[in-house]
C-alpha cells in the first residue's frame, strides 16, 4: 500500500495553484505513480495537487489560531511599521540589539502569516463559492486575486496579511493571462491533471464496445450489399449474403496496401510547414508537418497519369465490397498493433479516455493518445490522408462507372453534385489541415479500433454511399432543383467553415487584434469560452453546418429510398452523441463558467429546437 496521508472522500483544505489561498476540497483519488491527489472543489473543478499543498482542517484551524495569537504589542508594532516604512521614530533611538530584535520579529510575523492557511469565515466576502473566474473587471476579492494586486499601506497591509494569508511580494511576480468580455486578466496558472484511470466508460462500457467491434463492420457490409440490390428497400432486409470466398481478393488487398503506403510516402516528404499541437498533460507540444493538400495534389497527378494510360478506375466499383473487406482487415491488424505497443507506453502518453484497464474497452477507444514511429504520427496521418483522399478517388470511380454502365457521354447532374460537394469538403479539410490539431480526436481520444476503422473504412466506404447508390439507381433532377440544393450546401459550408475558423483562431491566439470583436467568458483554466459570433448562436455551430451539408449531399439521390439518407441519419446521431461528450468534458473542466456559458447560449446544435 502506498504511504498516503489523506484518504478518498476526506474533506481537507487545498491550496489553489499559483496562489496562497486555501479552499475546502474533497479528495477523490490518489495516483501511486505521480503521488498526486485528485481533489474536487465546491464548484466542481477537479485538480491534481501535491501532498504539501493540502492541509487537514484540524491542523488548518490550529495553525490559524496560532498565528493570530501573537501578542497585541507585536501586532501593534507591526502595524506602526507598516504605516510608515523606513521612517525613524521621533524622540527615541533604537539600540543595535533592539533593531535586530525588531527585524527578527518582522521576519517571524511575515513568515507566520505567509504559512498560515486561510480560514474561511462566514462573512460577506468569503461565504461565496470560488468558481474560478472574476465577476467583474474592477473587483478583487477572495474568489479572484490578481498578481498585479499591490499591498495596501497603513492598516490595510496588516488586515490583508492576517485575513488572507498572503505570501511575500517576491512570490507574487508570476503572471498568466486570460481573457474576458472587455479586458485582459492576470490569473493563476492551473496545474495540469496527471493521467489516471478512466472511470467513466462511454459507448456502453465493455459490453457496448465489444458489440461495436462486430456491429460496425457488419453495418458497412449491409449498406454495400443493399446498394447492389435492384430494390434497396428496407422491406427487402436482409439482403442475400455472398459466398465467403467472394469477399476476399488478394489483388484488392494489395492495391489497398499500395494506396496506404503511397500516402505514407507523401506524408514523409519534407514539404509544407511544421507546426506545434496543443500542450499535452505534461506540457509538451508535439510537432506536425502540414502537407495534406500537397499530398492531395500529388495523388491527383498520379490518378490523372493512370487515366491517361487508360487504367480502368471503375475497377473500384466492380470490386467495391472486396476493397471494403480489405480495409476492415487492415484496420483490425493496425488496431492490434496499436494496443500491443501501448502496453509499453509511459503513463503520461496514455489517452485520458482509454485507460480503463479493461482490454476490450481500451482496444476500442484507443489506449495510447499519440502513437508515433519516430516522427511519424499514426493517428494524425490516418485522420486526413488514406481515407479522406480515398473518398474522393472512390467518388471519381463511381462517376466513371456510371458513364460506362449507362453508356453516357457525360455524368448525370446528380452525380456531378455529389462529387462536387464532397470534393469541396475534402479539399477544405486538407487546406485547413492545421485545424484538426484542436479537435477532440487529436486532443482527447486515443488511437484504437474506433478511429482506425473510422478513418480507413467508415469514411471512404460509407461517406461515398450516395455516389455508389447513384450508379445502380440513377436519379434525374432539374436545374432549378440542382440550384436549390447547391445553395443549401453553400449555406452549410459557410456556417461550418466560419465557425471552425473562429474557434481555431481563438484557441491559437486569443489576443489576436482580428478577434477583438469576439467576447468570451473567462475560466479557471485560463481559457475563454466564446459567447459571440457563431459560438454565441448555438454551442456547436460547426455541427449545424455539417448536418446541413450532409442533407445537401443526399438530396440529389431523390426520395425513392431511405438508403442514401443513411449518412444524414447517422451523422445527426453521431454529432448529438459527440455533443453530449463535449458537454460532459466541458462541465468537468470549466465548472461554473460552463454553466454561465450554457445560460448565455441555451441551444446546443439546432437553434430554437435543440
Amino acid at each position: 500500500m502506498p504511504n498516503r496521508k489523506f484518504a478518498d472522500g476526506e474533506v481537507v483544505m487545498g491550496r489553489w495553484p499559483g496562489s496562497v489561498l486555501y479552499y475546502e476540497v474533497q479528495v477523490t483519488s490518489y495516483d501511486d505513480v505521480s503521488h498526486l491527489y485528485t481533489v474536487k472543489y465546491k464548484d466542481g473543478t477537479e485538480l491534481a495537487l501535491k501532498e504539501n499543498d493540502i492541509r487537514s482542517q484540524s491542523a488548518f484551524r490550529h495553525r490559524k489560531s496560532q498565528s493570530s495569537s501573537s501578542s497585541p504589542s507585536r501586532r501593534s508594532s507591526s502595524r506602526s511599521r507598516s504605516r510608515s516604512p523606513g521612517r525613524p521614530v521621533k524622540g527615541r533611538r533604537r539600540s543595535s540589539s533592539q533593531s535586530r530584535e525588531h527585524k527578527d520579529d518582522k521576519k517571524k510575523t511575515v513568515s507566520e502569516t505567509s504559512l498560515a492557511p486561510l480560514a474561511l469565515k462566514p462573512s460577506e466576502n468569503n461565504t461565496r463559492r470560488y468558481n474560478g473566474e472574476p465577476e467583474s473587471t474592477e473587483r478583487n476579492d477572495t474568489s479572484f486575486v490578481t498578481s498585479e494586486q499591490k499591498l495596501k499601506p497603513d492598516r490595510e497591509i496588516a488586515r490583508v496579511l492576517e485575513q488572507y494569508s498572503l505570501r511575500s511580494r517576491k512570490e507574487e511576480k508570476k503572471k498568466e493571462e486570460i481573457y474576458s468580455e472587455k479586458k485582459t486578466f492576470e490569473t493563476k496558472k492551473v496545474i495540469e491533471k496527471a493521467p489516471s484511470k478512466t472511470k467513466e466508460l462511454e459507448f456502453g462500457g465493455r459490453i457496448g464496445t465489444f458489440m461495436l467491434i462486430f456491429f460496425l463492420p457488419a453495418t458497412v457490409l449491409y449498406l454495400l450489399l443493399m446498394c447492389k440490390q435492384d430494390d434497396p428497400s428496407l422491406m427487402n432486409f436482409p439482403p442475400p449474403l455472398p459466398a465467403l470466398e467472394s469477399l476476399w481478393e488478394a489483388r484488392a488487398f494489395g492495391v489497398f496496401l499500395l494506396w496506404f503506403f503511397l500516402q505514407a510516402l507523401f506524408y514523409l516528404l519534407p514539404i509544407g510547414k511544421v507546426v506545434e499541437g496543443l500542450p499535452l498533460s505534461n506540457g509538451r507540444k508535439l510537432q506536425y508537418r502540414i502537407n495534406g493538400f500537397y499530398a492531395f495534389v500529388l495523388t491527383a497527378a498520379a490518378i490523372a497519369t493512370l487515366l491517361y494510360f487508360q487504367f480502368e478506375l471503375h475497377y473500384l466499383y466492380d470490386h467495391f465490397l472486396q476493397f471494403a473487406v480489405s480495409a476492415a482487415a487492415f484496420s483490425m491488424v493496425l488496431s492490434i498493433y496499436l494496443y500491443i505497443r501501448s502496453l509499453k507506453a509511459p503513463e503520461e502518453e496514455l489517452a485520458p479516455g482509454g485507460n480503463s484497464g479493461y482490454f476490450v474497452y481500451d482496444f476500442f477507444t484507443g489506449h495510447e493518445l499519440n502513437p508515433r514511429i519516430g516522427s511519424f504520427d499514426l493517428k494524425y496521418f490516418c485522420e486526413l490522408r488514406p481515407g479522406l483522399i480515398g473518398w474522393v478517388v472512390i467518388n471519381l470511380a463511381m462517376l466513371l462507372a456510371e458513364m460506362k454502365i449507362h453508356n453516357q457521354s457525360m455524368p448525370s447532374l446528380s452525380m456531378i453534385l455529389v462529387n462536387s460537394f464532397q470534393l469541396l469538403y475534402v479539399v477544405d479539410a486538407l487546406w485547413n489541415e492545421e485545424a484538426v490539431l484542436t479537435t477532440m480526436d487529436i486532443t482527447h481520444d486515443g488511437f484504437g479500433f474506433m478511429l482506425a476503422f473510422g478513418d480507413l473504412v467508415w469514411v471512404p466506404f460509407v461517406y461515398s454511399l450516395q455516389a455508389f447508390y447513384l450508379v445502380g439507381h440513377p436519379t434525374a433532377i432539374s436545374w432549378p432543383v440542382a440550384a436549390a440544393i447547391t445553395i443549401l450546401n453553400g449555406i452549410g459550408y459557410y456556417i461550418f467553415r466560419s465557425a471552425n475558423s473562429q474557434k481555431n483562431s481563438f484557441r491559437r491566439n486569443p489576443a489576436d487584434p482580428k478577434l477583438a470583436y469576439l467576447k468570451s467568458i473567462p475560466t479557471a483554466t485560463g481559457k475563454g469560452l466564446l459567447v459571440t459570433g457563431w459560438w454565441g448562436f448555438v454551442r456547436h455551430p460547426n455541427y449545424l453546418g455539417d448536418i446541413i451539408m450532409a442533407l445537401a449531399w443526399s438530396l440529389p439521390c431523390g426520395f425513392n429510398h431511405i438508403l442514401p439518407y443513411f449518412y444524414v441519419i447517422y451523422f445527426i446521431c453521431l454529432l448529438v452523441h459527440r455533443e453530449a461528450r463535449d458537454e460532459h468534458h466541458c462541465k468537468q473542466k470549466y465548472g461554473l463558467a460552463w454553466e454561465r456559458y450554457c445560460q448565455r447560449v441555451p441551444y446546443r446544435i439546432f437553434p430554437y429546437i435543440y
